[in-house]
């Protein structure tokens, strides 16, 4: 018997202008229940701006069209449900009435648009809200609503981090997790919310390839087994084509092609390469040397936890080095150790400044503190000064002391070789960050640790939230880094072409140690051939 269908969200000729450019133009699209909708396209395309429309943002209400919503009203309890014709309140069992809510025609305050906002769960680009001190299942069991009790409660948090693959992490605290691990716990909280939309801004960005399809699979079902529907914006063509009924290429906000996912995904890939990387000539002597370098520390709930636990390699001068392997096999945290953020718990960390070998896990100027000034990290969570353009979070925001004339011609410099395009430059300068999209916020967060010219530069996750083809111009800004200013690369990346076509070399880790190490080619082949760690 075939499963009941509905029109569940209609979104009918939307378009958006931030600052006089049309940011999104005649957008249309339907969604029944059990169905998703996969948005494709370049940084700035109107993915994001789209998403955050849907979501009910007040600053990105539609200039022209309409998001129409279709529930049903509990009468007796207010609740909203599905919209099936004459099916009871799935709370009280009351008698229900279909609605078609019109969200941007109601008023701010409105009870059946805040009802409406309350089912429209989202998931940002690299935004990992959660509870620092509190455990993972203590994280979820808050977001379940709280007519869901006692024993039912545990249960259906447990069921939501299998779902995102995250049962082997209940009790960690949030903070002590890696960035991909708080992404899916993230993920698991807006699904407690039991929505009836689902909205998702690169949800599976950060993640390594076999843990992205885990997820990818999991969101599918629960799509389907709850009959509710799902937007989501991806640079991935994998993830469109594995998760999408429907996908839309999008590119300066308009609708450039819409159909099935493999088309549209064809259309987005056919101008994609990466060159094929170079010879760079020989490198230098070693730069950065691990030693049996380990962290651990005491949790009261878990006890000693080995985050890294035995590393030794070395990176030499004007290498670009890659760390690859599962969410929390103790790549940031070896990266971290290295930056002098982390002191390691035991073994050796060294960084060599002109003929004297530093110490990373020694602190003041005579230790870490003479290195630091020559190290450049440009984290998963970064940030920009929301309130500043961009040329000042490129230059006095950061504490660069320069002319102002010689300050913009940096930044200028930089900004093109991230990405940006001569003729827009202007334009970009004097924007502010929230009128930027997160794929060229993250490109003026790179161009922020370039700008000062760091001898040693990590990369943590530098290509999560881009689409391919700036992916390749990126790839592109760090060799030529390394081959005009001699710069040396950590990069922490799940992302294989960049990994393969950008580094010299790779280090595959697992359990916080490494278990492969050698050339790009040969550690991911161990890497896709390894199976996922219990509990991943």
């Amino acid at each position: 018997m075939a499963q009941e269908s509905a029109e569940l969200l209609v979104i009918e000729n939307v378009s958006k202008t931030f600052d006089g450019r049309r940011v999104l133009d005649n957008f249309s699209a339907t969604l029944s229940t059990g169905k998703i909708l996969g948005l494709i396209g370049k940084s700035a395309a109107g993915k994001s701006v789209l998403i955050h429309m849907l979501r009910g943002s007040e600053e990105y209400a539609p200039d022209e069209g309409r998001v129409i919503y279709n529930v049903n009203r509990c009468c007796k309890c207010g609740n909203l449900d599905l919209p099936f014709a004459g099916k009871p309140c799935s709370k009280c069992g009351g008698e229900t009435e279909k609605l078609a809510v019109d969200y941007w025609s109601l008023k701010p305050d409105d009870s059946l648009r805040q009802a409406v906002k309350a089912r429209v769960a989202i998931m940002l680009q690299r935004t990992f809200a959660l509870f620092g001190d509190m455990s993972v299942v203590e994280n979820v069991m808050e977001a379940i609503p709280a007519d869901i009790t006692g024993e039912a409660r545990t249960r259906r948090a447990i069921e939501l981090l299998e779902l995102v693959n995250m049962t082997h992490r209940t009790t960690h605290i949030a903070r002590d997790l890696s960035g991909g691990e708080k992404q899916r716990v993230v993920m698991a909280r807006q699904l407690a919310k039991e929505p009836l939309f689902f909205l998702a801004d690169e949800p599976t960005g950060t993640l390594d390839p076999t843990t992205a399809e885990i997820v990818h699979k999991g969101l599918v079902d629960y799509v389907r087994n709850n009959g509710i529907c799902m937007v989501f914006a991806s640079h991935w063509p994998e993830a469109i084509e594995r998760m999408g009924d429907d996908a839309v290429l999008l590119d300066g906000g308009k609708t450039l092609e819409h159909g099935a996912p493999k088309d549209v995904c064809q259309t987005f890939m056919k101008d994609y390469h990466f060159d094929e990387k170079k010879q760079e000539g020989i490198l230098g002597d070693p730069l950065i040397v691990l030693e049996d370098a380990k962290k651990h520390y005491f949790s009261v709930v878990r006890g000693v936890v080995k985050a890294v636990d035995g590393v030794s390699f070395e990176i030499r001068e004007r290498e670009i080095f890659a760390l690859v392997g599962y969410s929390g096999a103790g790549k940031t945290t070896t990266s971290r150790m290295i930056a002098g953020m982390t002191p390691a718990t035991s073994g050796s960390v060294k960084i060599k400044i002109g003929d004297d070998w530093i110490d990373m896990s020694e602190s003041g100027f005579a230790g870490k503190g003479r290195a630091t000034p020559y190290i450049g990290f440009l984290h998963q969570e970064y940030t920009l000064y929301p309130f500043d353009t961009i040329l000042q979070n490129l230059s006095t925001c950061i504490g660069m002391k320069m002319p102002a004339e010689l300050a913009k011609i940096k930044a200028i410099q930089v900004l093109v070789s991230v990405g940006f395009d001569k003729s827009n430059i202007e334009n970009i300068l004097y924007a502010y960050p929230d009128s930027l999209s997160v794929g060229e916020q993250q490109r003026i967060a790179f161009a922020q640790v370039l700008i000062k010219e760091p001898r040693i530069i990590v990369l943590d996750e530098p290509t999560g939230t881009m689409d391919p083809i700036t992916k390749t111009i990126v790839a592109k800004s760090v060799i030529r880094a390394r081959e005009t200013l001699g710069e040396t690369f950590l990069v922490v990346s799940h992302d294989m072409d960049f990994v393969m076509n950008c580094c010299d070399r790779a280090a595959f880790m697992k359990g916080g140690r490494v278990v492969c190490l050698g050339e790009p080619k040969e550690v991911l082949e161990e890497f896709s051939m390894e199976p996922v760690p219990e509990g991943e």
